[in-house]
C-alpha cells in the first residue's frame, strides 16, 4: 500500500466501512468490497422507479474536480449525487484558476474553505488523490489517477459480473489489451483476485509491465490462450494518448493479433462475459458484433456504474451499511 498514511478511519462510521477516503482496490478488504457491493444493489432499485430520486444525502455537498476528459466516470458520479439528493458543484478545469497557474494544493484548499463533504478527483499524475486526502477534512474519491487505479470502474466491474455469474470466487478472468498504461486493469487484476477469481492478462510484450505475476496474475502473449476457457473476457482501450511510441505497426495490426473477435470469443466459456470499460474502438480491440453481442454486459457495466457510485458517496458519508435509507 503506496501511501498508508492517507487512509485515515473515521472513528464516527460503522466498523465494517470506517474510511474517509476512497483510493484505491489496494487498500480495500474483500469485506469492505463485499459491502460496496451489497449496498451498490441495495441502490440499484432506485434506479428503476418513476421518480429515481431519494432525500439520502440532503444536505450535503459533493464536488467534481476532473483534470482530465471523462464522460462516463464524471456523468456517473454527478447523477449518483443528484439521485443522493446532494448538493453538486462540477469544476471545469478549462474554465477554473487551474488555467492561470493555480496549483492542485491551492484549488484544493479553496475548495476546502467552501466546506464540500466529498470531491471526486480524477488527475493525470498518479497520486494526486493520495496528496489531497492528506491535506484536507474532505472525503477524497479516487475517479482515475495517472497509471496508477480508478476504484470505482473495478467496483462497478465486480458487481456486474457477480450479478450476471451470481459469485466472483473461482471465475476465470481474462483482461486483453494495453495493460501497461491502463489504471482500470490495475484496479480490476486487484478487485478480482481479492474476490477469489483467477486472472489471465494478454497483450503485446511492451504494454505488459513486469509486475503482472507478483500481482498473483497469469500472463499471456496470445489471444486465443487467454481467452480459452474464460468466463469473462475485458477488453482495453489503447491508451495511444499515454504511449511515448507506438508498439505495432497500425491499427490493423493490432486489431489481428490482441482484437476481440466471434471466432476468439468461441474460445471462451458458452456463456462468458464480454467487457469493455469504455470508451470502445469498434475494429481495433473489439469487433462491432462482439461489442453489440448476446454476451456483452457493456451497458450493463455503465448502469452498475451510477449503483456503485452512490453506494460510494453514501458510505463515505456514514451511511448505515445495512439500512439504505429510500
Amino acid at each position: 500500500m503506496p501511501w498508508p498514511e492517507t487512509q485515515a478511519i473515521r472513528k464516527d462510521m460503522p466498523v465494517s466501512f470506517r474510511r474517509k477516503d476512497l483510493l484505491g482496490i489496494a487498500d480495500l478488504t474483500p469485506e469492505e468490497i463485499q459491502l460496496i457491493l451489497d449496498t451498490a444493489v441495495s441502490f440499484k432499485e432506485i434506479l428503476t422507479r418513476e421518480i429515481k430520486k431519494v432525500p439520502t444525502l440532503r444536505g450535503k455537498t459533493v464536488v467534481t474536480l476532473f483534470y482530465e476528459p471523462s464522460t462516463r466516470t464524471r456523468t456517473s458520479f454527478e447523477i449518483a449525487a443528484k439521485r443522493l439528493s446532494a448538493d453538486t458543484v462540477n469544476l471545469s478545469i478549462s474554465a477554473s484558476s487551474v488555467v492561470k497557474g493555480e496549483t492542485l494544493g491551492d484549488t484544493a484548499d479553496n475548495l476546502e474553505a467552501m466546506r464540500p463533504d466529498i470531491i471526486i478527483i480524477r488527475h493525470s499524475a498518479s497520486g494526486a488523490p493520495h496528496f489531497l486526502a492528506t491535506r484536507l477534512k474532505s472525503s477524497i474519491v479516487n475517479a482515475g489517477d495517472g497509471l496508477h487505479e480508478h476504484p470505482t470502474q473495478a467496483l462497478l466491474d465486480l458487481l456486474t459480473v457477480r450479478e450476471a455469474k451470481g459469485r466472483l470466487d473461482g471465475l476465470k478472468i481474462a483482461i486483453i489489451g494495453d495493460i501497461a498504461h491502463s489504471r482500470v486493469a490495475r484496479s480490476d487484476i486487484q478487485g478480482f483476485i481479492k474476490m477469489g477469481s483467477q486472472v489471465t492478462v494478454c497483450g503485446p510484450g511492451p504494454m505488459l509491465p513486469p509486475y503482472l505475476e507478483a500481482l498473483g496474475t497469469k500472463v499471456s502473449r496470445s489471444l486465443p490462450e487467454a481467452v480459452a476457457g474464460a468466463d469473462v473476457v475485458m477488453m482495453l482501450r489503447l491508451q495511444l494518448e499515454r504511449q511515448q511510441q507506438m508498439y505495432f505497426s497500425t491499427l490493423r495490426e493490432y486489431a489481428r493479433f490482441f482484437g476481440l473477435s466471434l471466432a476468439h470469443l468461441k474460445l471462451a466459456r458458452e456463456d462468458a462475459l464480454v467487457m469493455h470499460p469504455g470508451p470502445l474502438n469498434r475494429g481495433v480491440e473489439i469487433a462491432p458484433e462482439v461489442a453489440d453481442g448476446p454476451q456483452s454486459v457493456i451497458l450493463d457495466q455503465v448502469t452498475n456504474g451510477v449503483a456503485v457510485r452512490m453506494a460510494i458517496l453514501y458510505l463515505l458519508t456514514g451511511g448505515e451499511p445495512s439500512g439504505t435509507a429510500h
